[in-house]
């Protein structure tokens, strides 16, 4: 019998990853677990670009090109999301009563009753990760991720 000997590769998982990789591996996860169970609870017709729209803090009295700037894409993109959830009865498209040219986005009882599932579905996951964890381990990484957060807020302004 002969021995196949396998060479890594240049991309290969040599070297360690990143701190992009060990963020975007965990939420990517996070993100495929909120579809899934959505799905599974009767929102059938969401896709993986509607979470977008949807992420916290969520769309619910915001302008579309707020929410297009917090999720890093052009007005045209969400908008067409927007659509998209629009004419499947997740959320409206109003007037802004400020400002006469903008539109203010709000759910619809269908769009609260996903955000809640999607709450639940998170919190959960954070139950599991805790018990994984640890609890103490578990606060130490919301903890960091908090600071994370308020300085990726901060540099983004």
């Amino acid at each position: 019998m002969t021995e196949t000997v396998r060479t890594a590769s240049p991309l290969s998982t040599e070297l360690p990853p990143l701190i992009g990789a060990l963020l975007r591996r965990p939420i990517d996860a996070v993100h495929a677990r909120i579809l899934r169970e959505a799905i599974a609870a009767g929102f059938t017709d969401l896709v993986p670009a509607h979470l977008a729209v949807l992420r916290y803090p969520g769309p619910d009295g915001r302008r579309p090109s707020d929410l297009a700037a917090e999720a890093g894409m052009s007005k045209q993109a969400m908008n067409y999301l927007l659509g998209q959830l629009e004419d499947i009865g997740y959320l409206v498209r109003t007037d802004d009563p400020d400002d006469q040219r903008a539109k203010r986005v709000h759910l619809t009882e269908r769009g609260n009753a996903l955000r809640r599932k999607i709450r639940r579905t998170v919190a959960k996951i954070e139950q599991e990760l805790e018990a994984e964890l640890g609890a103490r381990a578990f606060a130490q990484l919301r903890d960091l991720l908090v600071r994370l957060n308020a300085t990726a807020t901060v540099q983004r302004q």
